[in-house]
């Protein structure tokens, strides 16, 4: 980081981690700022311009001051919440895969087949496909996921 405002930037930061997509790489940036850790992200900017060199990049890494590597760890690592409340609505149940009970589920999710086929061409046809699908096990459903029952 040639344009760190300190001469001694490598002392006293540490990479945390290498983050591949650049949407949860500045998810993971604005919990450490919202707690008072200061990080920093290094390649963002061409993996924002070229999604593909992610890769061959490593990813986005996220950068902290070598004394708060531990508190920043357990920040990062936080497990989803299985519901909150939400102001005016109550309280919000996140939806779970049907099939192995993940949180790691999306709705209209990119059609990657047609996607990545239409990158061949020189084209980026961002096609969505309806419903849920999870992102663990690969089951796909139409109907939002029923409330899990976790008590057996």
């Amino acid at each position: 980081m040639a344009n760190s405002p300190d001469p001694d930037f490598s002392e006293q930061f540490v990479n945390l981690l290498r983050i591949r997509d650049l949407p949860l790489a500045l998810l993971l940036k604005s919990i450490l700022d919202s707690e008072g850790i200061e990080c920093y992200l290094s390649d963002e900017n061409l993996v924002r311009m070229d999604w593909l060199w992610s890769n061959l990049l490593e990813g986005v890494k996220l950068w902290v001051r070598l004394k708060d590597v531990d508190d920043a760890a357990l920040m990062v690592d936080q497990n989803i919440p299985e519901s909150f409340a939400v102001e005016g609505i109550g309280e919000y149940i996140q939806p779970r895969c049907p099939t192995c009970n993940s949180f790691n589920v999306s709705f209209e999710a990119l059609n990657r087949p047609i996607a990545y086929s239409s990158l061949f061409f020189g084209l980026a046809v961002p096609l969505k496909r309806q419903g849920w699908k999870c992102l663990s096990c690969g089951r796909a459903w139409m109907d939002p996921p029923e409330p899990v029952d976790q008590t057996h």
